[in-house]
């Protein structure tokens, strides 16, 4: 098999419901989204590694469940150090070994070995993973800006990387490879969204998308005629707040701002199918996008998934239960497309389940590559599902994660969450009306997902002998060892 390009589009807080290939009553056109659909497969059953933006990152680039790595809950804040350890494989380290340029553009979100001006750290003084902003504010007035940044993309198996950490987070200018590429020097302004820190004068919101979009146009531009192929992870800052969509795609939608984000998120796909073509690198390229997890809540800018029903009956999160951080299928089951000529059949539906983080078990059996037990352990394999063979599954279950640590477990037709409720989040009142949610007195929740898509109808009571096998399993998943790894699993459930 030819060594495709290989592009990676991540999206920001992007709903299932969001697309008009996944919701036929979508108030957010995404023409050049459809468009790629109906060229290749749409995956109807793909969750990410979390609820949550960085252990979704996590799991893509390593293969392996972020609780698996000392972040059991939340996220990456401020300052704090790399998450993926040093001597963990990427699969940026994995097809650099295969003779590929690896390139990151965009929002980083996974910590970084932050020099400080007293040749300290700062998690020396605040606890990984825990905000404790004001700790965090104070602690940016001590960084080295000027100093190389280790821990970051290049230290991870990525040859270039241009991006920001993370949209609302300072510090608030351009990340070029392992270094800012000015120092920032005055105090963000309070109309800018984000936390409090330092920035760079003049600080344009708008500016991300549109230079993350050149880039990635200029890198398929310059490697398209290159003997050896490419690889271009692109997590994109949108539609996560800030929501700043330029000024061409304002009015878009009938979702409001975060519609018309949306929409921006779907031009930069177009632009991107645009280039692979017009540099004749479509036909050998593999080309994936998808989300870090469901819809956002309300923030400061957005009034957020629930409201949107109010305002637009627009479903963010489709038919699915809950939104980002939580264990429900609305938190990370999410839109995943993939477009690859002369492999994947066009125009094509795939019903089986995957997770996000079988991207890189994916790309090792495209190369022909063999993986250490000790690496990408929780990944499998989709090429079968890519060549067009979705008659059979090829994982038998997976392990779901809500942002404040709750399990979920599903196989086959059936979840079981392993907690009273899937929400890390307030659901409305009157959207559990609306939904006809009841309430239940259980430890567990388990739904049946063919009959129960929306989660309606708890069987716990009533299933006990598929609760007692879905525990077992996530015990047993939970209780893997570093070196047994738990896609070993996968294949012993699959042959029983």
């Amino acid at each position: 098999m030819m060594k495709p390009n290989i592009i990676y589009i991540l999206a920001d807080d992007m709903g299932y419901g969001d697309l008009g290939c996944n919701n036929p009553d979508s108030k957010i056109p995404t023409s050049n989204l459809d468009r790629l659909a109906k060229q290749g497969m749409r995956f109807t059953d793909a969750h990410a590694g979390s609820s949550v933006c960085t252990p979704s990152r996590y799991n893509i680039l390593t293969g392996r469940y972020c609780w698996r790595s000392h972040l059991k809950q939340g996220i990456v804040w401020t300052w704090d150090a790399p998450l993926i350890d040093s001597d963990q494989k990427t699969v940026a380290h994995l097809l650099l070994e295969q003779g590929y340029h690896t390139a990151c553009l965009g929002k980083w979100h996974l910590g970084w070995n932050w020099p400080m001006k007293n040749g300290r750290h700062p998690n020396d003084y605040v606890d990984f993973g825990v905000s404790e902003r004001e700790k965090r504010y104070e602690l940016g007035k001590q960084i080295d800006y000027d100093s190389r940044i280790e821990g970051g993309p290049i230290d991870r198996g990525f040859n270039t990387y241009f991006g920001v950490d993370v949209p609302n987070f300072p510090p608030y200018t351009w990340f070029e490879n392992d270094q800012l590429t000015e120092v920032p020097t005055v105090e963000k302004p309070n109309d800018i969204y984000g936390n409090r820190g330092l920035a760079v004068p003049d600080w344009i919101l708008e500016d991300m998308i549109p230079e993350f979009t050149r880039r990635a146009v200029e890198l398929i531009e310059s490697q398209a005629a290159n003997e050896n192929p490419f690889f271009l992870y692109f997590p994109l800052t949108s539609p996560h707040s800030p929501i700043v969509p330029n000024e061409e795609f304002k009015g878009m939608s009938g979702a409001s701002n975060y519609g018309d984000f949306v929409c921006e998120v779907d031009g930069v796909v177009g632009k991107i199918c645009d280039a692979l073509e017009r540099t004749g690198a479509a036909d050998n390229t593999l080309l994936i996008f998808t989300s870090d997890n469901g819809p956002e809540g309300r923030t400061q800018d957005d009034i957020g998934a629930y409201s949107r029903v109010c305002q637009h009956e627009h479903y963010s999160m489709w038919s699915l239960r809950g939104m980002k951080r939580d264990v429900w299928e609305g938190g990370h089951r999410v839109p995943f497309i993939v477009r690859w000529p002369k492999v994947t059949p066009a125009n094509i539906v795939c019903d089986q389940l995957i997770t996000l983080g079988d991207f890189m078990a994916t790309c090792a059996q495209i190369m022909g590559a063999e993986l250490n037990a000790n690496e990408a352990e929780d990944s499998v394999s989709i090429l079968p599902l890519l060549q067009g063979k979705t008659g059979s599954p090829v994982r038998d279950f997976a392990v779901h994660h809500s942002c404040n640590g709750k399990f979920a477990i599903r196989k086959g037709d059936w979840v079981l969450i392993d907690s009273p409720s899937g929400g890390d989040n307030d659901e409305p009142d009157w959207f559990r009306e609306k939904r006809e949610y009841k309430p239940h007195g259980f430890p567990s929740e388990l739904f049946n997902l063919n009959m129960d898509i929306s989660e309606r109808k708890n069987c716990y009571g009533a299933q006990p002998e598929i609760v007692e096998e879905l525990a077992a399993i996530l015990s047993q998943v939970k209780g893997t060892s570093h070196s047994t790894g738990a896609s070993q699993l996968h294949d012993s459930f699959l042959t029983e």
